[in-house]
């Protein structure tokens, strides 16, 4: 049970961070935020339908989902997304993502 409420607030963060990165002019166009988003739709479309079967969840645990849902539904991805960074647009230093780095924080999950 507690790897699943892990798994709901990370998704609730990442909904929070992309929600917010959105207006960010780099991260926005940015592949790596393209792609991030569809992987965080597809692992909480299968939180839901395999990993909460059965599973009696407190209400915040759920509120949180449902906020989570609804905010990365909002997410708006350009189609023609470039890497900033190929590009020569982003300056973060090697290997720094604001957009990747807190996949790893799942990887740890």
């Amino acid at each position: 049970m507690s790897e699943l409420i892990n798994l709901i607030r990370y998704y609730y963060f990442m909904a929070g961070v992309l929600s917010q990165q959105q207006a960010d002019p780099l991260c926005a166009n940015c592949k790596a935020f393209a792609n991030t988003v569809i992987r965080i739709k597809e692992g909480m479309f299968e939180l839901e339908s395999v990993n909460l079967a059965g599973q009696r969840l407190q209400a915040d645990y759920l509120r949180m989902l449902e906020e989570s849902r609804e905010k990365i539904n909002r997410v708006k991805t350009p189609a023609d997304a470039v890497g900033q960074k190929k590009a020569g647009n982003c300056r973060m230093p090697e290997g720094v993502c604001f957009i990747k780095f807190p996949k790893t924080i799942l990887d740890k999950l």
